[in-house]
């Protein structure tokens, strides 16, 4: 294919032509969409219903009952609940539609210590049981499902899960359920996160699943580097999703995309999509800055992430996934990446492992196709890539464009079962990807490249995405 237009009209062309559902439009921009100072008619102070901010005083009935006030005014505008300067201890609290929670910048709120005041909830349907033990799971500190229009906001207040007991409970195999994370909201749409810190939690610390419209901007989230699995942000079967402009320092992946795990999340089948990720910093010992999987069971596709600076990690990209997983990771472009002090730029896990239960089939096999990586510089990286396939599944059109690592080992890429194209990448890839990239592969190296916005809509043909 000669390259004799735009690639906006190649792709109007394609669609229109053959019938493929694809929506174009330039890259959306969450600031747009997080309009945080958006003013409730309705608002009151957590200390009218009680409340005590001396780190002591256990205010969860106070929350309870200040949202529960608030809930009258959801059809009249929606409502704000301010939380003053001071030290807030609450248990797990539920939030509705049409609110804004406000921190102001001397206050934290912070998780209780006793397990009891963290209620546990069912398993997620595509998940089958807790993710760490068989049956039920923790509820989450700040916690809310089928809801509209929820802000979690304020002056870079602070959010603290105070998550070491919980961590010391999961060393000393002493949990009853999987542990909570510090903030999950499920079945919703309209969900802005920004200007707060969040510290210490207990498992993974936000966790949007099945949610639409999500955006998460201007946070900054930190756990101890050994802190097992406190992930920072996790969006799970979720679509239209913006990350931007947060600094990420936990014990796991800064950014995990999952969507189900094996089984489950093949029969419950709701995709993570349209996901754009920019303006990242931070660093992991243990894992990576960006992570695709494992749990990635309902598919994963259209991701855009760019201006990302990961330092003093394990990994900078990961695509992790399994036999038995299904589902498929396709269209995932990322570019302007800086590593500094990382032990593999680039890996791909294909036998992550990590099942649910037995009942899982080894048979399903995941789809790993139209992967991009373009315009990486690293220096002090012990290996460029570490990447491995499925043998009898390879994983297909891997493209790594303008790509200039300063690497330690004398093995820099190690590939097995991939295929793919490459272009100014130093030191010279392995064999599997020396394929240049040319015309015809254009299309299946950049196809997602210059801020153009591809979203799969199977009933409306070509649309443009609206954010």
């Amino acid at each position: 294919m000669r390259r004799s237009s735009t690639l906006v009209d190649v792709f109007l062309l394609l669609a229109l032509f053959s019938g493929a559902p694809w929506a174009v439009k330039g890259s959306p921009h969450c600031s747009k969409r997080a309009n945080t100072g958006e003013i409730r008619p309705h608002s009151v102070t957590i200390t009218e219903f009680g409340a005590v901010g001396d780190g002591v005083t256990l205010n969860t009935k106070a929350f309870q009952n200040a949202i529960f006030y608030l809930n009258s005014f959801t059809d009249k505008g929606g409502a704000k609940l301010f939380v003053p300067a001071g030290r807030w201890l609450t248990g797990s609290f539920h939030l509705i539609s049409h609110l804004t929670l406000w921190l102001d910048k001397d206050a934290e709120i912070l998780g209780s210590t006793n397990s009891d005041d963290w209620p546990v909830v069912e398993p997620l349907p595509s998940y089958g049981r807790g993710r760490e033990l068989i049956g039920g799971r923790h509820q989450s500190l700040i916690y809310g499902r089928n809801l509209t229009d929820v802000i979690i906001t304020g002056d870079n207040g602070t959010i603290d899960g105070q998550g070491s007991i919980w961590w010391n409970w999961f060393h000393n195999k002493t949990l009853n359920y999987t542990r909570p994370h510090l903030v999950e909201l499920m079945n919703s749409t309209g969900i802005v996160i920004s200007n707060l810190t969040f510290l210490n939690s207990p498992f993974w610390t936000i966790h949007p699943v099945y949610c639409s419209h999500v955006t998460v901007q201007n946070v900054t989230i930190i756990a101890p580097p050994k802190s097992p699995n406190t992930d920072g942000i996790d969006p799970d079967s979720s679509d239209n999703v913006c990350i931007e402009d947060c600094y990420i320092s936990t014990g796991d992946d800064l950014i995990a995309i999952k969507s189900g795990w094996d089984e489950y999340g093949i029969s419950y089948g709701r995709p993570s999509r349209n996901i754009i990720i920019r303006r990242i910093a931070g660093k992991t010992e243990t894992s990576a800055g960006i992570a695709i999987g494992s749990e990635m069971s309902g598919g994963v596709s259209e991701v855009h992430a760019e201006n990302l600076h990961f330092f003093n990690s394990k990994t900078g990209i990961r695509i992790k996934t399994s036999p038995g997983r299904g589902g498929y990771v396709k269209n995932i472009f990322v570019s302007n990446v800086t590593l500094d002090g990382i032990d593999i730029a680039i890996r791909f896990t294909s036998h992550y492992g990590e099942h649910p239960d037995e009942f899982y089939d080894p048979n399903a096999l995941p789809i790993i196709e139209q992967i991009t990586f373009k315009d990486f510089v690293g220096k002090n990286i012990k290996t460029a890539g570490l990447l491995e396939g499925l043998e009898g599944d390879t994983f297909l059109d891997i493209c790594l464009s303008n790509i200039t690592l300063n690497v330690t080992s004398k093995s820099p890429w190690k590939c097995s079962s991939i295929q793919g194209y490459s272009d100014l990448v130093s030191p010279e890839t392995c064999e599997p990807l020396k394929e240049r990239i040319s015309p015809e592969h254009y299309l299946d190296c950049y196809y997602l490249s210059d801020h153009i916005w591809i979203s799969s809509n199977q009933n409306k043909g070509v649309q443009f995405l609206s954010w």
